[in-house]
């Protein structure tokens, strides 16, 4: 049994909540060793005069964060080797489940054949090098003067030899955060972020910090004061709709990020997965920091799900970092990929495949508006997804089990969670992952969940 020992005082409402940030406070400071033993749900209760099931849930949030874990018959130890987190969407497609858990464009017969199309075209048409080089300044200078055109429709201008081509933006991104945060330095990040960012920061041996957001996205005074307190050598912002939240960043706020980052000499790393998609966006926040900036778009989200390239425009100071690193880690982007990506951009696919999805979302906006009548939620009208933050009677994991149960999988919110800062239940619902048919029976049943009595799950065992 431990000697430390929570303080009541400190606890503040929800009461579990406090309670299981001060455990983990305490674990990150070392006042809890791992392995140490805490005390009991009823003895810890009666200590701070609490209910037994506020102890409980402080438990189980302590579990879910990796802290502690729970051991039938001997009790609760502290758990300090992190385990890996587990996806917020549905690893794969089981039996008649809907699956509105995974971010995807919507996709229909047509995409199929396009791809088919270019396939047939590739095989008449592929270059050598393409298909026999492995020097990628032999394969890709072509892509590379195509790629700025389409950067100019993502409201970014930029040099063909500041540009890699990319497996898409989980590789892009991957390697914009090794070529500007080495091991031990940190990264700040919005609160609610990139579900990737946090296993990605422990493989790469960088720490974490998230910041708070409003409903503008990356609050400016709050990047500059972390700058200040800690040693933050980048900033990891989604000002464009495709974060959790479906926020869409003004101008104003972009510019102000821009100008902190300027202040405090560290570099921006601008996630736009959605690029042209979203109509009447704002300038890119590399636009307004164009020197120190590494900008990441692809098509995979906007285009169709199997035309994984994208790309990764940086400044001078990082062209070289960034090109050794994409050696080591990727080599080079797959170049028969790319070159259907190029085509498509010179002959208009792309884009018109940009402006059908935009159109295809529009639609399933309206039907969630309909289902969800009376519902508040967050969402953009050309986003993929919308954020709906629960009644406070409801547990976030209670809820995406009874909907799992129902036959429909929704992510949890807490699978975008940066921070440890008070928490407020929610669940991203994506809009494009199945057919309109499918999206609006899903949906219905998640409007019965709300407004239904919250029941918690009763186990068989």
């Amino acid at each position: 049994m431990t000697l430390w020992q929570p303080d009541p005082a400190l606890i503040r409402r929800p009461a579990y909540l406090s309670l299981a940030d001060q455990f983990a406070r305490a674990i990150h400071d070392g006042r809890l060793a791992n392995g140490a033993r805490l005390p009991t749900h009823r003895r810890l209760a009666e200590d701070l005069k609490l209910s037994v099931q506020t102890v409980s849930r402080a438990y189980e949030e302590l579990i879910r964060r990796g802290l502690i874990s729970g051991e039938v018959g001997r009790g609760s130890f502290v758990q300090t080797q992190r385990r890996e987190p587990e996806p917020p969407y549905l690893p794969e497609r089981l039996g008649e489940v809907i699956d509105l858990s995974i971010l995807k464009p919507v996709c229909e017969p047509m995409h199929l054949e396009k791809l088919k199309q270019a396939l047939g075209w590739l095989a008449e048409n592929l270059p050598s090098s393409s298909a026999l080089s492995f020097r990628p300044n032999m394969v890709f200078p072509r892509h590379r003067a195509v790629a700025v055109e389409w950067l100019k429709l993502c409201g970014l201008e930029a040099s063909p030899q500041n540009v890699s081509l990319t497996n898409g933006a989980t590789a892009g991104m991957t390697v914009a955060l090794m070529s500007v945060a080495p091991p031990g330095s940190t990264v700040a990040t919005e609160a609610i972020g990139h579900h990737t960012l946090v296993p990605l920061a422990r493989y790469l041996g960088f720490n974490l910090e998230g910041l708070p957001i409003d409903d503008n996205g990356l609050i400016p005074e709050a990047l500059d004061e972390a700058c200040r307190l800690s040693d933050i050598r980048a900033v990891f912002v989604q000002p464009s709709v495709i974060n959790p939240t479906a926020t869409l960043m003004d101008a104003g706020r972009r510019e102000q990020i821009a100008a902190v980052a300027r202040k405090h000499d560290i570099a921006i790393i601008e996630n736009d997965v959605l690029g042209p998609l979203v109509e009447g966006r704002p300038p890119a926040v590399a636009a307004f920091a164009p020197e120190r900036t590494l900008y990441v778009t692809s098509f995979t989200k906007i285009v169709v799900p199997g035309l994984r390239i994208g790309y990764l425009a940086v400044p001078d100071r990082y062209v070289a970092a960034v090109a050794n690193r994409h050696l080591v880690s990727n080599w080079m982007a797959t170049p028969m990929v790319a070159e259907i990506a190029t085509r498509w951009v010179n002959d208009g696919t792309a884009m018109e495949l940009v402006n059908w999805q935009r159109g295809a979302l529009r639609r399933r906006q309206e039907i969630a508006a309909e289902v969800l009548a009376g519902v508040d939620y967050r969402v953009h009208r050309d986003g993929l997804h919308l954020w709906l933050e629960l009644p406070g009677d409801r547990a976030e994991e209670s809820f995406v089990a009874q909907a799992r149960l129902r036959g429909v999988a929704i992510a949890p919110g807490t699978s975008f969670r940066i921070a440890d800062t008070p928490w407020h239940p929610a669940v991203r619902i994506s809009l494009g992952s199945t057919t309109e048919g499918e999206l609006r029976a899903g949906l219905s049943v998640v409007a019965k969940l709300l407004l239904g009595d919250p029941e918690h799950l009763l186990l068989a065992i």
